[in-house]
């Protein structure tokens, strides 16, 4: 970086971004402060504004002129394939590698080379909304490889209805067994819906698919937030989830909308006296998750046409008032 300096403040750094290390190289405090409150309290100021530097040092940073453990590249024509190479290059070494960006999508791409991705970004941009999309990002990323806390239900009804408009969701990602979507008629009891990953004598397995029901279904998307089945399309993400609960973000590759019979399945749990429900396709390679059962051999699905009163399935219960997806606290009947 030259002459250029670094001042760090003395603060936490959030969960969501411990992995990754985030430098702020800008001359708007008002950057400077929307940084701050968001946990990225290490800043990069040029040689000729030193001002800037000792103006923030009195709100408690603390100018280091030594970094010798972060290299900074700023790659200005090629990104993707050099920021392969130095992550190729630099794996298992102590040496944390950042890159200059300028918005969330160049630090995006950095940050997921290789699929470790570098060791963080330098963002360089004098506009706040730069850093309030960084850490939106972060934020959509920080449940993944945690655990969802997966209610058992007990199937009470099971009814077939007629046709509808459902929907297939293909990732660009390989689900195994046990693994699928959320899915469910009302964002308080969330049902977890098997992927099209095993094999049958009848076709062959879709292990990006899964068969997820109805076009108005509620389905969990990164950030805490749940999305309708119709809303999905190419390039957005979707929370896949194990019968453990482990979470993770995928792609959405295509989705196909058409016309099938539907099956009505409706379950309850032992704790409280609600009733949750979906609609799915009444077909053979569409299936609801089972629980875990000790250990040995265990059974990762029930097809909606095996279904019976009295099995057990999977359920994530949350809070069921909804704004554009986004859980709020107030008084809500569904049914």
């Amino acid at each position: 970086m030259g002459t250029n300096r670094v001042a760090r403040m003395c603060a936490f750094t959030p969960s969501n971004s411990k992995k990754k290390t985030v430098w702020i190289w800008t001359e708007n405090k008002q950057v400077m402060t929307a940084a701050v409150e968001r946990g990225w309290n290490t800043f990069i100021f040029p040689s000729n504004r030193q001002d800037l530097a000792l103006d923030w040092s009195f709100e408690q940073f603390q100018i280091s002129e030594e970094q010798a453990d972060k290299v900074v590249v700023n790659l200005l024509d090629w990104q993707v394939i050099p920021a392969e190479n130095i992550v190729a290059a630099f794996q298992g070494t102590q040496t944390t590698v950042l890159a200059v960006s300028k918005t969330q999508s160049e630090a995006q791409v950095f940050l997921e080379a290789l699929e470790h991705g570098l060791g963080g970004v330098v963002m360089k941009v004098e506009d706040v909304g730069a850093i309030l999309e960084l850490k939106g990002y972060f934020d959509r990323r920080r449940d993944v490889d945690s655990l969802l806390n997966l209610t058992k239900a007990i199937i009470t009804h099971i009814q077939v209805t007629g046709m509808g408009d459902r929907v297939c969701v293909d990732i660009c990602s390989l689900m195994r067994p046990g693994e699928g979507l959320l899915v469910g008629s009302f964002a308080r009891g969330l049902f977890l819906v098997h992927s099209e990953c095993l094999e049958s004598n009848y076709i062959s397995s879709r292990p990006f698919r899964v068969n997820a029901g109805p076009v108005h279904a509620y389905v969990v998307v990164p950030g805490g937030k749940i999305s309708y089945l119709s809303e999905l399309k190419s390039g957005k993400e979707v929370i896949v989830v194990d019968q453990r609960g482990m979470q993770r973000t995928a792609i959405v590759g295509r989705v196909k909308v058409e016309a099938r019979p539907l099956i009505l399945v409706e379950a309850k749990v032992e704790s409280d006296n609600e009733s949750y429900s979906i609609l799915l396709q009444n077909a053979e390679t569409v299936g609801l998750v089972s629980p875990l059962h000790g250990e040995g051999h265990q059974r990762t699905t029930i097809p909606v046409t095996s279904l019976k009163v009295g099995d057990e399935v999977l359920l994530l219960l949350q809070g069921g008032a909804r704004h554009t997806g986004i859980e709020i606290k107030e008084f809500i009947v569904e049914k």
